[in-house]
């Protein structure tokens, strides 16, 4: 929802995350399912954890500013103020993704372009995460740079693990299970799936994947039908997916396309058919 202009990884900040968590817990709330993904954040977590109480200093004892950037100045984290109610709380976090916080495959470097990062920003937002990490994993005790799914939604899965006592789970796995997709799964003789866009990203362990496991495991066949197809989205192939198709019957842009999402996933659908038609003549 931000415009391009003004979306800057290095500020933005995941502490109206922690506001929810806290409104939550003032409810008497004591169990939270926190779906992590589609974020403009690259922060760790650490706007969130403050929003929780806890403090983020520099080398002089004072409060970092909010956002990713400013992580590369952390001296020390101070845990006294974390709201006690946390360890009483039961979080489970529905991520998609098994990017770990830093690297070539970190947060930064593969969800910070989408947010506005340049080249040189994601090298300064990578270094601040390390920062972070170090730090933090001094402080908790815990060691989870490398977790999967600890670089989702710009390192909030980092954070919620460090701070917290929550456990990461694919979305995937907590949605099919609510709509029993197993059991209609083994029933089914095609499974159409799909999502906004398929790209590299999508085998990482996106919806379409977790369900082409699950649609693998009774041998029926997977077609995925997406928005868009971007770079690296034959990797899906090799994840259980039998065929992609994109919606898009021709040029159009983003505004378009949303605005006629509806007229042109039926027609894809139907285009779909088709060729199974044409298949089964075969």
């Amino acid at each position: 929802l931000i415009p391009k202009e003004r979306r800057d990884p290095r500020v933005a900040s995941t502490y109206g995350t922690g506001e929810l968590m806290k409104a939550a817990l003032d409810k008497g709330l004591r169990k939270m399912i926190i779906g992590i993904g589609g974020s403009a954040t690259n922060d760790g977590g650490a706007g969130m954890a403050q929003a929780l109480g806890a403090r983020l200093l520099d080398s002089q004892g004072q409060e970092l500013q909010p956002g990713g950037a400013a992580l590369i100045q952390l001296a020390a984290i101070d845990l006294a103020g974390l709201d006690p109610r946390l360890a009483d709380t039961s979080i489970m976090v529905a991520c998609d993704v098994d990017n770990p916080l830093c690297g070539l495959r970190g947060a930064s470097a593969v969800y910070g372009p989408q947010k506005g990062a340049t080249p040189k920003m994601v090298s300064q937002l990578d270094e601040a995460l390390a920062n972070f990490a170090c730090i933090a994993k001094q402080v908790t005790g815990k060691d989870v740079a490398d977790c999967s799914g600890a670089g989702a939604a710009g390192g909030l899965g980092a954070g919620l693990l460090f701070f917290t006592n929550a456990r990461l789970r694919p979305g995937v796995e907590i949605v099919l299970e609510a709509t029993g997709f197993t059991e209609l799964a083994e029933k089914a003789n095609l499974i159409i799936t799909g999502e906004g866009r398929t790209d590299f990203q999508t085998a990482f362990g996106k919806a379409p994947v977790g369900v082409a496991k699950t649609a693998k495991q009774y041998g029926v066949p997977v077609v995925c039908l997406s928005g868009g197809l971007g770079e690296g989205a034959d990797a899906v192939l090799n994840q259980g997916i039998d065929a992609i198709m994109s919606v898009i019957p021709q040029p159009m842009g983003l505004e378009e396309c949303v605005k006629q999402g509806a007229e042109l996933i039926e027609s894809a659908a139907i285009r779909l058919c088709r060729l199974l038609q044409v298949g089964r003549r075969i």
